[in-house]
């Protein structure tokens, strides 16, 4: 049965474990900044913040998450392993850090950022998760710009009996860049697909089909595209840090794009705006 979409909406993961279907990305937002945007994010209704070690910005999700007045068991928080730290013992170390620097018993979601140091270690890696989600570090584990190769190699290890099971896979998802080859794979496994950069960092916001259709519902490019990755199935990761804009993002429940604006949007076309992990990896 389809979940309803709602901003209180959440996903059941293969972990047994929800997500909230739409998440705050921090991403590019300095740290002196990120517990004030993300404590605002909270207080118009997000409940899911996005992080990882690369951004630098941990600490400061995890103290907008102790100073929000909200239970803990009420928002989800994701970091990720840095390529830096592949391997076992590396996650493992990775991953305890990661704990002390957001002053968290746990966090919701952990996945490998990207498929780099070989086909070793990124296993390792992937062990040092199995490991800390039974030790109740990690409630739900994942990865991130696999490839499709990468994600054969896993699934591969996985049934061979190296325990866990891919909960999320995040990658970059707008309508200009395609990765349905890689969508299909996750969600035939019912594995939750999560959209980063989904507003392609605003460098198509004067695309003239997301112009008309925004100005069709009375919504702006932003909103159009957030709407557009919930229709997909994807649980979108918008970033930004100026209040207006936060509040505006979730704003995104009262319409619905007709089929026919989902089909105007599916360019087909292949423009990362982000690195490329998926194809640039061994």
């Amino acid at each position: 049965m389809a979940v309803k979409q709602t901003l209180q909406a959440k996903y059941r993961l293969l972990s047994g474990h929800e997500i909230p279907i739409l998440g705050y990305g921090v991403y590019m937002i300095p740290a002196s900044s990120t517990e004030k945007a993300t404590r605002e994010a909270f207080n118009v209704g997000f409940r899911h913040v996005d992080s990882a070690i690369m951004y630098r910005n941990e600490k400061p999700c995890g103290q907008a998450i102790k100073n929000s007045g909200l239970e803990r068991s009420e928002l989800f928080f994701t970091t990720k392993i840095p390529p830096g730290s592949m391997g076992y013992e590396r996650t493992r170390r990775s991953i305890d850090s990661s704990l002390r620097e957001a002053a968290q018993e746990y966090f919701d979601l952990i996945l490998i950022h990207a498929p780099y140091g070989g086909k070793e270690a990124r296993l390792g890696s992937w062990d040092a998760l199995v490991e800390a989600q039974k030790a109740g570090k990690v409630k739900s584990i994942g990865v991130s710009n696999y490839g499709l190769h990468h994600l054969e190699e896993l699934d591969e290890y996985i049934r061979g009996g190296g325990g866990g099971e891919i909960s999320v896979g995040q990658y970059e998802l707008h309508p200009w860049l395609d990765h349905s080859d890689i969508v299909s794979w996750l969600q035939q496994r019912k594995i939750i697909v999560e959209a980063y950069s989904p507003l392609a960092h605003g460098s198509r916001f004067r695309e003239p089909v997301l112009q008309a259709i925004g100005k069709k519902y009375g919504k702006s490019p932003a909103q159009v595209l957030i709407r557009w990755s919930l229709q997909m199935g994807f649980v979108p990761l918008p970033k930004s840090a100026t209040p207006q804009r936060i509040r505006e993002n979730i704003d995104v429940f009262d319409f619905e794009l007709s089929a026919e604006d989902m089909e105007l949007l599916d360019t087909g076309e292949y423009s990362p705006t982000d690195w490329d992990p998926t194809v640039d990896v061994d």
